[in-house]
């Protein structure tokens, strides 16, 4: 892995940013690619699907809506162990959605003057499931276990089909079926964000005469073709990010486990030859010995030429710094989407963080769990946006809206002050709209200042 040094070095905020290491996201250039996909299945629904798939899966699938006796096939063909481990990952999962739903409240700023806020689930959701270097059954627990618990009542799931007869993993299937979930498309890639975004119409008897009906928003992760045709259907519909590869970061200082340090690190180079792998150190030795650790480790594991190509990518490195401090500031400005610390006293640590998609503290708590069975999600903000964004939860699926209840006392009191206000701003029908209520003749403005002394609003 790179070093980069920043020992010595007094760097100003945007220094500090611009040294980071960082993939490139690249949807710019994809996007010629995908406009023409939203395109098709807009006009040609289940016909362009089905091409598409042929096309980029190489698979013709007869059903694009996964039919109902084959999730409950995939469910009984399901090894034990798997779904013992896929229950316990739903059952964590679930706990913690729980405890994250917001409750309604309210304020009274006066005698009939109240202003209330509801969370209101959104009404119908797509999630999507990617299926290119490996399978996500994890995705499918992390998007729909926080949509469910926010009360959405309405829930779809894309993702690629795997096999000859056009299914999805049998897997994935199987989790979607423990999950209660029954509305699955066999479509992946740009082509079921645009199925999402546009609705599309069948084309064949099995696909009835509506296929998928619009969503309003999109969750879930996938590739660079997948990050492009939400960045562009976003607007239309809500979407949870345009995420990039994935990543992670570990604040490590003198006393970290340099074979611990190595075997995260490799963890996420697994995921993608573009995925983040950066260790942020005060120690010169931790790092010389992570490294002689990765150098032994790389080459035993399944994944070894992956693992290699992302560790010695541009967007990973070790980030040598003066201390603690240092390091604080060297994380705050990656914003990693993961962010393990793994110092001699990780809740000071914690306490400065100000930017992480998730923080994994202390040695036995690995990104890995979290990718499974912390009961956290594993959805997160990517390429620095943890600087303004968050994880996947349960208010990715609310929204809040406020409920203004003033009566006749309550707007009476202020009546005189909004027509002032209206005013000022030359919006005179803004208080005309008000005094209405209260006086005869609002746009008589000769006798308007009589009309609200009489009125009681002066």
């Amino acid at each position: 892995m790179r070093i980069i040094d920043l020992r010595g070095k007094r760097l100003t905020r945007a220094e500090m940013l611009a040294a980071m290491p960082r993939a490139e996201m690249g949807t710019d250039e994809a996007t010629e690619l995908v406009q023409p996909i939203l395109d098709d299945v807009r006009a040609r629904g289940a016909a362009a699907l089905r091409d598409f798939e042929e096309k980029f899966d190489h698979v013709r699938p007869e059903h694009l809506r996964v039919p109902a006796e084959a999730m409950t096939a995939a469910l009984e063909e399901l090894d034990p162990g798997v779904r013992a481990a896929i229950e316990e990952s739903v059952r964590r999962s679930r706990a913690v959605a729980a405890s994250q739903v917001p409750e309604d409240f309210h304020t009274d700023l006066a005698p009939g003057a109240r202003v209330a806020e509801r969370w209101i689930p959104v009404q119908r959701v797509g999630l999507y499931v990617p299926g290119g270097k490996a399978v996500y059954p994890s995705s499918v627990i992390m998007n729909a276990v926080p949509a469910q618990a926010a009360g959405v009542e309405s829930l779809a799931v894309a993702t690629p089909p795997k096999t000859a007869d056009g299914l999805p993993d049998k897997t994935i299937l199987a989790t979607c079926a423990i999950l209660g979930v029954d509305e699955v498309y066999a479509v992946g890639g740009a082509q079921a964000i645009a199925m999402f975004a546009y609705g599309a119409k069948g084309t064949e008897p099995q696909d009835g005469d509506v296929l998928c009906e619009p969503v309003d928003k999109i969750t879930g992760p996938g590739n660079i073709f997948v990050a492009t045709a939400k960045r562009m259907v976003s607007g239309l519909v809500g979407i949870d990010a345009v995420a990039g590869p994935t990543e992670i970061a570990i604040i490590a200082d003198g006393g970290a486990n340099p074979e611990y340090l190595a075997a995260d690190l490799i963890g996420q180079a697994e995921h993608d030859e573009l995925a983040g792998s950066v260790l942020i150190t005060d120690s010169e030795q931790i790092a010389v010995r992570t490294q002689e650790s990765l150098d032994r480790r790389v080459p035993r594991t399944k994944h070894a030429e992956r693992v290699a190509t992302s560790l010695t990518g541009r967007q990973s490195g070790i980030i040598l710094t003066d201390g603690l401090d240092q390091s604080i500031d060297a994380a705050n400005a990656y914003a990693a989407e993961h962010l393990e610390i793994q110092t001699a006293d990780p809740d000071a640590v914690v306490a400065r963080i100000r930017n992480a998609g998730a923080i994994f503290r202390g040695p036995y708590s690995p990104v890995p769990l979290g990718d499974y069975m912390s009961g956290s999600n594993h959805v997160l903000p990517t390429s620095g946006t943890a600087r303004f964004a968050a994880g996947l939860g349960v208010h990715t699926f609310m929204k809040p809206v406020e409920v203004i209840e003033y009566d006749e006392e309550g707007l009476k009191a202020l009546a005189a002050r909004i027509n002032t206000f209206a005013v000022s701003e030359d919006l005179p029908a803004h208080g005309e709209s008000v005094l209405t209520r209260f006086v005869e003749d609002p746009y008589d403005k000769a006798t308007l200042d009589r009309q609200e002394a009489e009125a009681g609003l002066k």
